[in-house]
């Protein structure tokens, strides 16, 4: 399937907690160190802007949550279902996370990244992306250890 083609077919709409569930399960077969289901309940509890991307057959292949705090957004979670990525979901993904954030009257948008998650960094990296600090032990990692976050940030 080409990038145009996997893109095209996609249908975005606001997470629910209906969806919650489904978010969860993808969340865990990406992430070695998953939010747990209450953390997307409290998001949507919290009115932050949530939303999930669903291919032709209806099947979860992407979600992000974003949080608004003045004029910056901070993109709190993103993630592609394996099946779905290389195929360009991501760069469209950041597109409309950036259009989202834009339509909401934000100026910026910030993120904290993994320094291990290298596919992830890459991509923010090419979408324009730069690092603006970093926050130790921010993640928990193996075996009780903690692991730092690469802050980036990107003006709109």
């Amino acid at each position: 399937m080409t990038v145009l083609n996997a893109t095209a077919q996609l249908t975005f709409a606001p997470m629910t907690a209906g969806d919650v569930d489904e978010v969860h399960a993808l969340e865990c077969s990406v992430f070695p160190h998953p939010w747990s289901r209450a953390n997307f309940s409290d998001s949507l509890a919290s009115g932050y802007d949530a939303w999930v991307a669903r291919d032709a057959q209806g099947a979860l292949a992407a979600y992000y949550l974003l949080m608004y705090a003045v004029d910056e957004a901070h993109l709190l979670d993103v993630a592609v279902a394996a099946g779905s990525q290389r195929q360009g979901l991501g760069r469209h993904l950041l597109d409309r996370i950036g259009a989202r954030a834009k339509s909401q009257g934000m100026e910026s948008i910030l993120l904290e990244v993994r320094p291990t998650n290298e596919r992830a960094l890459e991509v923010y990296r090419r979408y324009g992306y730069r690092e603006i600090g970093r926050r130790k032990g921010y993640y928990p990692a193996h075996a009780g250890q903690r692991e730092d976050a690469i802050v980036m940030r990107i003006a709109l």
